[in-house]
């Protein structure tokens, strides 16, 4: 039996192998209210990057066989959310009936190489509890071509208006949000170009995530399991005090940093991100945050690597949320440095920061802000390093390697641990620990208790 790259298993979908292995490591490290959160077992992935292969009359759409690049058709997959399998049967009827012909990755010819679905569940004008049944999708169609005027370009507005037609607000069925393309002529295994268009609906995908509106683009990264991420993102907020000065790193479009930003009254927030196709999503969302909030939030496009302990300087709490690898190295580093007590943190500031000093163009360009939201004009404290660390995790391997990195100073204690089932019926479990630094006098209670202990 063939078997698609998305699952490994399909029993106990609410106990992922690793779980055990979980809850015993957090144990260990004294860690006394581990919780996990099971999630919805079915329906739950709102958003899918499916390959396209096979030919027009028997058009595959799926994933990859384990181990190899054949594609495996999943019609009816039990993880998508119901519109997802629904749009997914409409294209093929399209590619079908229009003669598209799907890639063919050895020839490197075709037209239709990939497809994205993404799920909206946010709709206000019907009941809540109906809202996510019910929910649109964005579809973004990876063509084979330079770009929309090419050779091709005739068949590929055919198929859009295929797709429109029988599934846009016209239909019988609404179930089409949107309708982008994405141009990629690569021969690698990168799924998107560099250039995208927008071509039928409402350009915004608008999301509820953490207690704000989210608007994400098609080239910026969402969290596949729209129910869970909020779960996480609500156990998540609890553990940010009121008024603290917050450094986003990773960021992605903002979700995270925009989210604490609205429910804990934050004095600022800075969000650093790599990717720039991010930014205008970060912008689009940040729109729609409330006049007054009182805080300042910052949209950084720059790698958090490049000298991270600036980033932490005048900040309280540093929220990490890296790719499945891990932290950097000098991300690493940078926390452990800074993690000292605060007598010595501040006395090793010019060490570490030396912002004063800086004249590289391309650094100073980094560290300004590439979106401000000002809503305040609240001085951050130079002589303020985090006291919190939200460690949020998708790689359970690197996740382990980075927490005893972090915890063998002695300077960060592991506090809290949770754990989330983002992918049911994988191995895979996304991990919310909270770090807190060790305080001067803390670290003398410590002390004194053990010189007690061994009298």
């Amino acid at each position: 039996m063939q078997r698609c790259s998305g699952c490994t298993h399909e029993v106990d979908l609410d106990k992922p192998p690793v779980l055990q292995e979980v809850a015993n490591f957090f144990k260990g490290h004294g860690v006394g209210d581990f919780t996990f959160s099971r999630g919805r077992l079915s329906q739950w992935r709102c958003r899918a990057k499916l390959a396209v292969r096979g030919t027009p009359e028997n058009p595959l759409i799926g994933l990859y066989q384990e181990g190899t690049h054949d594609v495996i058709d999943i019609p009816e997959c039990r993880a998508h959310h119901p519109s997802i399998n629904a749009a997914v049967k409409l294209l093929r009827q399209g590619i079908t009936e229009l003669g598209i012909q799907p890639f063919d990755e050895d020839a490197g010819t075709g037209e239709l190489r990939y497809v994205q679905m993404a799920v909206t569940t946010y709709n206000t004008s019907i009941p809540v509890d109906k809202r996510y049944e019910q929910g649109k999708v964005q579809i973004s169609l990876v063509w084979n071509s330079r770009d929309e005027r090419s050779q091709n370009a005739e068949k590929l507005i055919s198929l859009i208006e295929y797709l429109w037609r029988n599934g846009g607000p016209k239909s019988s069925v609404h179930l089409i949000h949107s309708i982008w393309a994405n141009f990629q002529t690569s021969t690698s295994n990168i799924i998107f170009g560099h250039k995208w268009r927008h071509l039928k609906g409402e350009r915004d995908l608008w999301e509820r995530y953490g207690g704000v509106d989210i608007s994400l683009d098609p080239c910026s990264f969402g969290q596949a399991n729209t129910l869970s991420f909020n779960s996480l993102l609500h156990k998540l907020n609890k553990y940010v005090p009121r008024g603290s000065t917050v450094v986003d790193l990773y960021s992605g479009a903002g979700v995270i940093g925009l989210s604490v930003a609205a429910s804990r009254k934050c004095r600022s927030v800075k969000c650093v991100e790599i990717n720039k196709q991010s930014k205008m999503s970060f912008e689009t969302s940040a729109s729609r945050l409330p006049a007054n909030l009182g805080c300042t939030i910052t949209w950084h496009n720059t790698d958090a690597s490049v000298e991270p302990v600036h980033w932490l300087e005048g900040s309280s709490v540093v929220i990490v949320d890296p790719p499945r690898k891990g932290l950097h190295p000098s991300v690493i580093s940078a926390l452990q440095k800074v993690a000292l007590s605060e007598r010595k943190a501040y006395k090793a500031k010019s060490s570490l920061a030396k912002v004063k000093d800086e004249k590289r163009p391309w650094i100073l360009r980094a560290r300004e802000a590439a979106v401000h939201v000002d809503s305040t004009t609240t001085e951050e404290g130079s002589e303020t390093w985090p006291e919190t660390l939200i460690y949020i995790s998708c790689g359970w391997e690197s996740f382990k390697k980075d927490c005893k990195s972090l915890i063998s100073s002695k300077a960060w204690q592991l506090e809290n641990a949770h754990a989330f089932n983002f992918f049911p019926g994988t191995d895979s479990i996304e991990i919310l620990a909270i770090f807190k630094r060790e305080s001067e006098a803390g670290q003398k209670k410590k002390k004194k208790a053990k010189k007690k202990k061994a009298k």
